[in-house]
Protein backbone atom coordinates (compact mmCIF):
# COMPACT_ATOMS: atom_id res chain seq x y z
CA UNK A 1 0.00 0.00 0.00
CA UNK A 2 1.20 3.25 -0.90
CA UNK A 3 1.14 6.55 1.25
CA UNK A 4 0.23 9.59 -0.77
CA UNK A 5 0.69 13.28 1.99
CA UNK A 6 -1.91 15.79 0.84
CA UNK A 7 -1.09 19.25 2.29
CA UNK A 8 -4.19 21.77 1.53
CA UNK A 9 -5.67 24.71 3.19
CA UNK A 10 -9.20 24.20 1.00
CA UNK A 11 -11.77 21.98 2.60
CA UNK A 12 -13.79 21.51 -0.38
CA UNK A 13 -10.70 19.88 -2.12
CA UNK A 14 -9.64 17.66 1.03
CA UNK A 15 -13.43 16.62 0.41
CA UNK A 16 -13.14 16.09 -3.24
CA UNK A 17 -10.00 14.20 -2.68
CA UNK A 18 -11.27 11.90 -0.02
CA UNK A 19 -14.04 10.81 -2.38
CA UNK A 20 -10.97 10.69 -5.44
CA UNK A 21 -8.59 8.27 -3.29
CA UNK A 22 -11.46 6.49 -0.78
CA UNK A 23 -11.59 3.57 -3.60
CA UNK A 24 -7.92 3.53 -4.31
CA UNK A 25 -6.32 1.05 -1.50
CA UNK A 26 -3.75 3.77 -0.47
CA UNK A 27 -3.64 5.31 2.76
CA UNK A 28 -3.66 9.03 2.37
CA UNK A 29 -2.70 11.61 5.08
CA UNK A 30 -4.60 14.90 4.92
CA UNK A 31 -3.59 18.13 6.33
CA UNK A 32 -4.85 21.22 6.15
CA UNK A 33 -2.02 23.06 7.64
CA UNK A 34 2.08 22.96 7.05
CA UNK A 35 4.22 20.44 8.15
CA UNK A 36 7.61 20.34 9.28
CA UNK A 37 10.22 18.42 7.21
CA UNK A 38 11.01 16.06 10.24
CA UNK A 39 6.75 15.34 10.49
CA UNK A 40 7.39 14.68 6.82
CA UNK A 41 9.75 12.32 6.94
CA UNK A 42 8.13 10.14 9.98
CA UNK A 43 4.99 9.62 7.96
CA UNK A 44 7.52 8.55 5.11
CA UNK A 45 4.89 9.06 1.75
CA UNK A 46 5.39 7.64 -1.60
CA UNK A 47 3.98 11.19 -2.94
CA UNK A 48 3.36 14.47 -1.21
CA UNK A 49 0.66 16.72 -3.13
CA UNK A 50 0.86 20.56 -1.57
CA UNK A 51 -1.06 23.39 -2.68
CA UNK A 52 1.46 26.35 -2.95
CA UNK A 53 -0.11 28.73 -0.96
CA UNK A 54 -1.36 27.66 3.02
CA UNK A 55 -3.60 29.88 4.65
CA UNK A 56 -2.25 30.30 8.22
CA UNK A 57 0.81 29.15 7.40
CA UNK A 58 4.64 30.95 8.36
CA UNK A 59 5.66 29.12 5.06
CA UNK A 60 4.44 28.38 1.20
CA UNK A 61 3.78 25.21 -0.28
CA UNK A 62 6.97 26.08 -2.24
CA UNK A 63 9.22 27.11 0.73
CA UNK A 64 8.20 23.29 2.16
CA UNK A 65 9.20 21.59 -0.95
CA UNK A 66 12.75 23.44 -1.61
CA UNK A 67 13.53 22.36 2.34
CA UNK A 68 12.43 18.58 1.43
CA UNK A 69 14.41 18.86 -1.28
CA UNK A 70 17.28 20.00 0.48
CA UNK A 71 17.25 17.46 3.00
CA UNK A 72 19.06 14.57 2.42
CA UNK A 73 16.92 12.29 4.26
CA UNK A 74 13.43 13.78 2.55
CA UNK A 75 14.79 14.49 -1.18
CA UNK A 76 13.71 11.84 -2.71
CA UNK A 77 9.82 12.07 -1.93
CA UNK A 78 8.28 13.02 -4.85
CA UNK A 79 6.31 16.41 -4.66
CA UNK A 80 3.29 17.25 -7.00
CA UNK A 81 3.23 21.45 -6.40
CA UNK A 82 -0.72 21.96 -7.20
CA UNK A 83 -1.98 25.81 -7.31
CA UNK A 84 -4.37 28.17 -9.33
CA UNK A 85 -1.03 30.59 -9.55
CA UNK A 86 0.06 31.96 -13.40
CA UNK A 87 3.80 31.35 -12.91
CA UNK A 88 2.97 27.72 -10.95
CA UNK A 89 5.79 26.00 -13.59
CA UNK A 90 8.02 28.84 -12.22
CA UNK A 91 6.94 28.56 -9.16
CA UNK A 92 7.48 24.54 -9.38
CA UNK A 93 11.08 24.52 -11.14
CA UNK A 94 12.49 27.10 -8.66
CA UNK A 95 11.70 24.73 -5.60
CA UNK A 96 13.02 21.81 -7.42
CA UNK A 97 9.10 20.12 -7.64
CA UNK A 98 8.90 17.08 -9.66
CA UNK A 99 5.81 17.73 -11.27
CA UNK A 100 2.87 20.30 -10.89
CA UNK A 101 -0.71 20.62 -11.44
CA UNK A 102 -2.55 23.60 -11.91
CA UNK A 103 -6.02 24.27 -10.14
CA UNK A 104 -8.74 23.38 -10.34
CA UNK A 105 -7.99 20.17 -10.79
CA UNK A 106 -8.31 17.65 -13.86
CA UNK A 107 -9.32 14.45 -12.32
CA UNK A 108 -7.99 12.40 -15.40
CA UNK A 109 -5.00 14.68 -14.90
CA UNK A 110 -4.73 13.97 -10.88
CA UNK A 111 -4.86 10.50 -11.15
CA UNK A 112 -2.28 10.35 -13.82
CA UNK A 113 0.15 12.56 -11.54
CA UNK A 114 -0.54 10.38 -8.81
CA UNK A 115 -0.18 6.91 -10.83
CA UNK A 116 3.58 8.05 -12.01
CA UNK A 117 4.70 7.85 -8.73
CA UNK A 118 3.13 5.10 -6.81
CA UNK A 119 3.08 2.53 -9.38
Amino acid sequence: MKRILVIDDDRDILELLKIVFRDTGHDVIFSETELGTNDIYLLHPDLILMDVRIKGASRSGADICKELKTNLKTRNFPVVLCSGEYNLPDIAKACEADRYLAKPYNLNSLLTQVNRFIS
